[in-house]
C-alpha cells in the first residue's frame, strides 16, 4: 500500500522536522506551506492521512480540513497547533480532524497516529473487498 502522509505547516522548521521523521520511519512525504498548496498537491495525489497546522496564512487549517473532507471523507486527517483553547477543539471535531497535537508535540506520539492511521485505513479496505 502507498503510505503517503501530507504535512501542512507555514513553519518550515516544523515541516521539515515532520517530514525526516515520517520518511525515516519508511512513509512517502508531501508538504505545503500553505492550505492552498496543499489543495493543489491533493489534486494531483491520492494522499489518504493528513497532518494540517490549524494556523496558515490565507485559509486556515480548519477550513482546509472542511474542504479535504468533502472529497476524502475516510482521510484521516489531524491537527496541529501552538494554541489550544475548549472552542478551537470544538471546532476541529466539528471540522472532521481525527485528532489534535499541541506544539511542541513529542515525534513519537505523531509517529504512533501515523501508523495507527495506516492500520485504520487498511483495515477499512480489506472490509470492502
Amino acid at each position: 500500500m502507498d503510505r503517503k502522509i501530507l504535512v501542512v505547516d507555514d513553519e518550515e522548521p516544523i515541516r521539515n522536522m515532520l517530514e525526516r521523521a515520517f520518511i525515516k520511519n519508511g512513509y512517502t512525504v508531501q508538504s505545503a506551506e500553505s492550505a492552498e498548496q496543499a489543495l493543489e498537491i491533493l489534486k494531483q495525489e491520492n494522499i489518504q492521512v493528513m497532518f494540517l497546522d490549524l494556523k496558515l496564512p490565507g485559509m486556515n487549517g480548519v477550513d482546509l480540513c472542511r474542504q479535504i473532507r468533502k472529497d476524502k471523507p475516510i482521510a484521516l486527517i489531524y491537527a496541529i497547533t501552538g494554541y489550544s483553547s475548549v472552542f478551537e477543539l470544538a471546532d476541529c471535531r466539528e471540522a472532521g480532524f481525527d485528532d489534535y497535537f499541541t506544539k511542541p508535540f513529542e515525534l513519537k506520539v505523531v509517529l504512533k497516529a501515523a501508523e495507527d492511521a495506516f492500520e485504520k485505513i487498511d483495515r477499512w479496505k480489506e472490509q470492502q473487498v
